[in-house]
C-alpha cells in the first residue's frame, strides 16, 4: 500500500495530544494531513517522488526520527523531513540536520513556526519534483532525438507524439513504407514507458507461414494438431509484462484477426487445444505499410480490429517527404560506419548532398543506411533510381559531371529544399536564400521548378 499522492503532510509523533493538536493546526490551514503514532513501515509506503513532506518527533519508542530519517533518504536523499524536539534534544537535532533533515522544531513552538517550516519545505519539494521532470524529458527528448534523427517539420512532431503516448497504456498502429523504420519507433514508445523493463518482443506476421501463426502468436497445449508434442508459449504470453510489436498486420488472416481483436479487447490469451484463458498485461504495437481503411472495405481486413486499433495512429513519414533530414541521417550513418569500421570519418562534397536530396529513396531509412555504410567504406555512392509507390519519378545519375554541373545542381537543390518548406510566399522565399525576388523567379525558370508546387502562394507583385 502506498501513501496517496494527495497527502501533503505525514505527521509522526507517539503522543495522542500532540499528535491532534498539530493535525489541527495544518488542517486549518489548508493542508491535507496523515497522522501517525510510529514510523516504522512509512519508508515502504511512500513512493520517490511523492509531492509532501514528512514532520516527526526525534524521541519515539521503536524506530526514532533519526532513524526514520537515514531510511527515507536513502529511498530519497532530497525528501525534506522536519524533526520536533525536546529541549534536551537541540545537539541531536543539530547532528540530524548534518544528516540532512530540513530543519527541527524545539518544544514547544508556535503554530505559525511550524506551518512556516512545512510550507518552506513543501516549495522546495514542489522545486525538486519540476527539476526531476525536467530532467527526465530532456533526457527522453535527447534520446528520441538520437534515434529519430531529423529536424523537419514531421519529424518533429513525430517525436512529440512519442513522448506522448509512451507513458500511457494505449495500443498503437504505426503507418509507414517498408524502410521507414516503424521497428525504431516502436522500440521507443517500449523503452520510454513504464514497460521498458519488461520483454520487447517483435514479430513479422508476414514472415510467418500461414500454417504457424497461430501457434506463434498464441501458443499450443500438447495434441493441438499433429506434431504439436509439447506445450509452446505464444509470443503474446511471452511478452507479458511488456510489449509486444506486430509488423505487416495487414497480411494476417481473417481468423487470426478474430483472434487478435479478443485479445485486445478482454486482454486474456487461449493457446490452441487449450481451455484456460490466461490474462495478460501487455501492449499491442502494430504496424503496416497499408491503408487499413481501404483493406477493410475490400473485405481484406476487418473493420472492427481497423477501429480498435486506430485509437492511436502514428504516420512515419517517408524519407523522400523530409528534406534535408536525409543529408543528417547520411552523415548520422555514416559516422557510425566509419567508427565500426575503424575508419577516418569522410565528409559529404557539394556534389554528392546534391544527389542525396535529389533521391526519392524509395527502400527509405533502410537504404540510406545501406548507401552510407558504402559511403564510409569509400565505396561509388550508387543510388535506387527506381519509383516508390506514391512517389515521384527520380532519374539520379551517381557521376555529377564537372564543377558548372556540379554548382548548377547544387542551386536548383537549394532552391526546391526551400520551395518544399511551405513558405508563404515567394518573398519569404527569396528572403531565406538572400536573393532578389527578381533573382529567384529567373532560377525558377532557369531550372524548371514551379512554386505553386509547393503550395504557397506566388503573388505577382512578389515577383516584380
Amino acid at each position: 500500500m502506498t501513501i496517496d499522492n494527495r497527502i501533503q503532510v505525514v505527521l509522526i509523533d507517539d503522543d495522542p495530544h500532540l499528535r491532534q493538536a498539530l493535525s489541527q493546526t495544518l488542517d486549518l490551514a489548508g493542508l491535507k494531513i496523515l497522522p501517525l503514532a510510529e514510523a516504522k513501515g512509512l519508508a515502504g509506503q511512500l513512493e520517490r517522488d511523492w509531492p509532501g513532506v514528512v514532520v516527526s518527533d526525534i524521541r519515539m519508542p521503536g524506530m526514532d526520527g533519526l532513524e526514520l530519517l537515514t531510511e527515507l533518504h536513502a529511498q530519497d536523499p532530497e525528501l525534506p523531513v522536519l524533526l520536533i524536539t525536546g529541549h534536551g534534544d537541540v545537539p541531536l537535532a543539530v547532528q540530524a540536520m548534518r544528516a540532512g533533515a530540513y530543519d527541527f522544531l524545539e518544544k514547544p513552538f508556535a503554530s505559525d513556526a511550524l506551518l512556516d517550516s512545512v510550507r518552506r519545505a513543501l516549495a522546495l519539494r514542489r522545486l525538486v519534483l519540476d527539476n526531476r521532470s525536467l530532467r527526465l524529458a530532456l533526457s527522453d527528448r535527447n534520446e528520441l532525438s538520437a534515434r529519430l534523427v531529423g529536424h523537419s517539420p514531421s519529424m518533429l512532431r513525430l517525436r512529440e507524439q512519442i513522448g506522448a503516448l509512451a507513458a500511457t497504456r494505449a495500443d498503437v498502429l504505426i503507418l509507414g513504407e517498408t524502410g521507414a523504420g516503424k521497428e525504431v519507433v516502436a522500440r521507443a514508445l517500449h523503452d520510454l514507458s513504464g514497460r521498458r523493463n519488461g520483454p520487447f518482443v517483435a514479430i513479422n506476421a508476414g514472415a510467418l507461414a500461414e500454417s504457424v501463426v497461430e501457434s506463434e502468436l498464441f501458443g499450443h497445449e500438447p495434441g493441438a494438431f499433429t506434431g504439436a508434442q509439447k506445450r509452446r508459449i505464444g509470443k503474446f504470453e511471452f511478452a507479458n509484462g511488456g510489449t509486444l510489436f506486430l509488423d505487416e498486420i495487414e497480411s494476417m488472416s481473417l481468423d487470426v484477426q478474430v483472434k487478435l481483436l479478443r485479445l485486445l479487447q478482454e486482454r486474456v490469451v487461449e493457446r490452441l487445444g487449450g481451455n484456460q484463458l490466461i490474462p495478460l498485461d501487455i501492449r499491442i504495437i502494430a504496424a503496416t505499410k497499408e491503408d487499413l481503411r481501404q483493406a477493410a472495405d475490400q473485405g481484406r481486413f476487418r473493420a472492427d480490429l481497423y477501429y480498435r486499433l486506430n485509437v492511436a495512429p502514428l504516420r512515419i513519414p517517408p524519407l523522400r517527404e523530409r528534406g534535408e533530414d536525409a543529408l543528417m541521417l547520411f552523415q548520422h550513418f555514416a559516422d557510425e560506419a566509419s567508427a565500426r569500421h575503424g575508419l577516418p570519418p569522410h565528409e559529404l562534397q557539394p556534389g554528392q548532398r546534391a544527389l542525396l536530396l535529389r533521391h526519392t529513396w524509395p527502400g527509405n531509412v533502410r537504404e540510406l543506411q545501406n548507401a552510407a555504410e558504402r559511403f564510409a567504406l569509400g565505396l561509388e555512392l550508387a543510388l535506387d533510381n527506381s519509383t516508390p509507390e506514391g512517389g515521384a519519378g527520380n532519374s539520379v545519375e551517381v557521376v555529377s559531371g564537372g564543377l558548372s554541373e556540379q554548382v548548377e545542381n547544387f542551386e536548383k537543390t537549394l532552391i526546391a529544399a526551400e520551395l518544399a518548406r511551405s513558405h508563404s510566399s515567394v518573398r519569404s522565399v527569396a528572403e531565406a536564400l538572400g536573393i532578389p525576388r527578381k533573382t529567384l523567379h529567373d532560377k525558377l525558370r532557369k531550372h524548371g521548378l514551379s512554386f505553386s508546387d509547393s503550395g504557397a502562394s506566388a503573388h505577382p507583385e512578389d515577383l516584380d
